[in-house]
């Protein structure tokens, strides 16, 4: 099994002890107020892994400024190549991914590598990711580098259920977006890169009450010139999450 996680480069997961996993999560948006779903899943083979993740917003309103359907959504899907799990080499992975979704300008195939570290139980795991990225559209780069960081601490401080995960994101990207407040003379602004980061914080409550798979937390989105406004905003989120 050890030899299994090891070539699991990119998992989510693993902390907490599972080899493949789907789960579903609801936030509700605290600064933009309205809800988002997340359908996650992650996938370990023989020749690497698979994982995913779909997003929909639900921030259409009517006239009444109530919320009647979905807004946009996102996706991701990203497989893991390693046939060399028994070399010294057997922390790296060849990584290629696709995003784009509704709602957004462009899409994106990205290519690179994956390096993974983790403790002896892979209770503690870390992930980090150099990607080369393509642009579709109008949409180009003068450095087209994504880096990606991604970490899992299942148990934190020794708080059984407690579990801190999540991803950073910084790429390249000749980006003009929304400067706010707008004004006459504060409009659109140019920026070269574009940053995000998702933290999460997950208590497992329904280890008291025979429900192993029901979570709950929050989600602080940090961003930086990200999805069309110019500047630094965070974001804080409360969810629920349910593994299947």
């Amino acid at each position: 099994m050890k030899k299994l996680l090891a070539v699991a480069a990119a998992t989510l997961a693993i902390a907490q002890g599972a080899f493949a996993q789907t789960n579903f999560q609801t936030f509700y948006d605290l600064s933009r107020g309205h809800f988002t779903t997340t359908l996650e899943g992650f996938y370990g083979d023989s020749w690497g892994n698979t994982f995913f993740f779909v997003d929909y917003d639900y921030n259409t309103r009517n006239s009444d400024e109530k919320v009647v359907g979905v807004s946009g959504s996102y996706f991701e899907i990203a497989r893991c190549l390693n046939f060399w799990q028994n070399s010294a080499l057997a922390p790296l992975s060849a990584h290629v991914e696709y995003n784009g979704g509704v709602g957004f300008g462009n899409q994106n195939f990205l290519f690179g590598v994956d390096y993974f570290l983790h403790n002896d139980n892979f209770s503690n795991t870390f992930n980090f990711k150099l990607l080369y990225k393509t642009f579709s559209g109008n949409a180009s780069s003068d450095v087209p580098l994504q880096f990606t960081f991604v970490w899992g601490m299942q148990d934190l401080f020794g708080v059984k259920g407690l579990r801190f995960s999540g991803f950073a994101d910084i790429w390249g990207e000749n980006v003009s977006a929304w400067a706010l407040p707008v004004t006459d003379d504060n409009f659109l602004k140019d920026s070269k890169f574009v940053f995000i980061s998702e933290p999460q914080l997950w208590y497992n409550v329904g280890q008291h009450f025979g429900v192993d798979n029901l979570s709950i937390g929050t989600e602080i989105e940090l961003s930086m010139n990200f999805a069309g406004y110019y500047g630094f905003y965070v974001r804080p989120c409360i969810g629920t999450k349910w593994i299947f």
